[in-house]
């Protein structure tokens, strides 16, 4: 009788940023390989405080998107020995708005994660999970366009921002999602390591990066 194959975790380099993506059956492919694709590009950039990216889930059984696209979760939350998540990347789900909601141990290891975390992050309606974990009650937030009034219906006590793209309000950043999932995380980058090692990510995936006269919403 075969034995199954032992598990193979990522390597965690020291000194970096862990950065979990939260992913699920129906997960939407943009809003998951958009930040991971900018955020996996900071190993290449020298004298800044990198980032591991891994994904998370509640399975070791492959993930399918949205799309199709079929990944294999690197921790099972609810097994595995985690590491410490220092960013919590919130991709969207089909079932976001419905049946994810009611995941009550998926619901449970957000708002553990949100614990020690420095920055909770989301994409389009990531937010709705954010909003269930009640990480939103005391921040403004914001999600996908034609989402809001449904999350506003949903969680009417929100302070849930329109005609913005994303919102950043404490260690929270909220984005519309899509390919806006890719400035959202160009914003937090630029955050981090300041507006000359962001604009340089934005290069290598060939995107043009400003902040300047996009709409987006910082609350001081």
């Amino acid at each position: 009788m075969e034995t199954a194959p032992k598990k193979q975790f990522p390597k965690l380099e020291p000194n970096r940023y862990n950065v979990g993506f939260l992913i699920m059956d129906g997960v939407y492919n943009t809003e998951l390989t958009a930040p991971f694709d900018i955020f996996q590009h900071t190993i290449f950039r020298e004298n800044i405080k990198a980032m591991n990216v891994f994904t998370v889930a509640n399975t070791d059984a492959p993930v399918r998107t949205f799309e199709g696209m079929r990944i294999l979760p690197d921790f099972n939350y609810l097994k595995d020995e985690m590491p410490k998540i220092d960013i919590l990347v919130v991709p969207s789900a089909e079932h976001h708005l419905d049946t994810d909601l009611e995941d009550e141990k998926m619901i449970a290891f957000v708002q553990k994660v949100d614990k020690e975390a420095t920055f909770i992050t989301s994409h389009c309606d990531g937010a709705f999970v954010l909003a269930k974990a009640g990480l939103l009650d005391n921040v403004a937030s914001t999600t996908f366009p034609s989402d809001i009034l449904k999350m506003r219906e949903m969680f009417p006590k929100l302070d849930i921002r329109d005609n913005t793209l994303f919102v950043h309000d404490g260690k929270y950043i909220t984005s519309a999602g899509g390919a806006k999932s890719f400035e959202a995380a160009l914003y937090l980058c630029e955050h981090l390591y300041g507006k000359k090692i962001a604009e340089s990510l934005a290069g290598g995936l060939v995107i043009d990066w400003t902040l300047d006269g996009y709409p987006h919403t910082i609350v001081e």
